[in-house]
């Protein structure tokens, strides 16, 4: 198979302590491929589902990036980090007090359906050209824009305090460490993101999903076999 015969889209498991762009960078190699794209970022900490996008697949890169997405996480009450997530640096802790699930599941209510969001200064938002993440690291802090995001359903799998496993189905856009850094702030003890896995976007699920290994270590044929073909991509999506 030529090279320049590749068109489509390829659902990776992304692994924890990589960028989206590693990720483009190791398919670039196994494919023998430049014209790679992915759609919708996830930080270095997080694993699961990113949809890479090949050849002719880059034309259809904002549409894929338009749908919504779920994920499963934890957070970790009573500890604050600069970027939301356990990748930053602490910068405040409190006592967890005795939560009741009650209590915690009220917390989580409150983010249900449309609410205005504040994108978090680590964050690769630009503004003025310059990615928020770069201000950041030089200990800046500006005005950003809260944007309108919309949670469609969210479940809490298990407490085992100071965390709480949860379930939330989002629109794009949406920033699970805020909502993690949210919640913590309604329940008065503050909290951030301990891990998190993205397991769906739009009807893509990570059921055909190739792993880093597999990228790294199978044959290029074996892994261009995976790449769904733009008319199955229509099918998938209902278009």
């Amino acid at each position: 198979m030529q090279s320049n015969t590749l068109d489509g889209v390829l659902i990776v498991d992304k692994a924890p302590g990589m960028t989206s762009h590693d990720v483009v960078a190791i398919v670039r190699r196994a494919l023998d491929t430049k014209k790679v794209g992915h759609c919708g970022t996830l930080d270095p900490l997080a694993t699961g589902l990113l949809i890479v996008v090949i050849g002719r697949g880059t034309k259809i890169q904002d549409l894929l990036m338009s749908e919504d997405k779920e994920y499963v996480g934890t957070l970790k009450l009573g500890e604050m980090t600069d970027s939301q997530d356990a990748d930053g640096q602490i910068t405040e802790t409190r006592p967890v007090p005795e939560l009741s699930r009650e209590r915690i599941e009220q917390a989580f209510a409150k983010f249900d359906g449309d609410f205005y969001q504040m994108p978090p200064m680590v964050s690769a938002i630009k503004m003025g050209g310059v990615p928020l993440y770069k201000m950041a690291r030089q200990g800046k802090t500006v005005e950003r824009e809260p944007r309108f995001v919309h949670i469609f359903a969210h479940e809490i799998k298990n407490i085992a305090l100071p965390e709480v496993e949860f379930r939330v189905v989002c629109s794009k856009g949406f920033y699970v460490r805020t909502y993690a850094f949210d919640i913590g702030n309604d329940l008065g003890c503050g909290a951030h993101l301990k891990t998190l896995r993205r397991t769906k976007s739009g009807k893509f699920t990570l059921e055909h999903a190739v792993t880093i290994e597999d990228l790294k270590n199978k044959p290029r044929a074996e892994i261009a076999a995976k790449i769904l073909s733009l008319p199955t991509v229509s099918r998938m999506r209902g278009a």
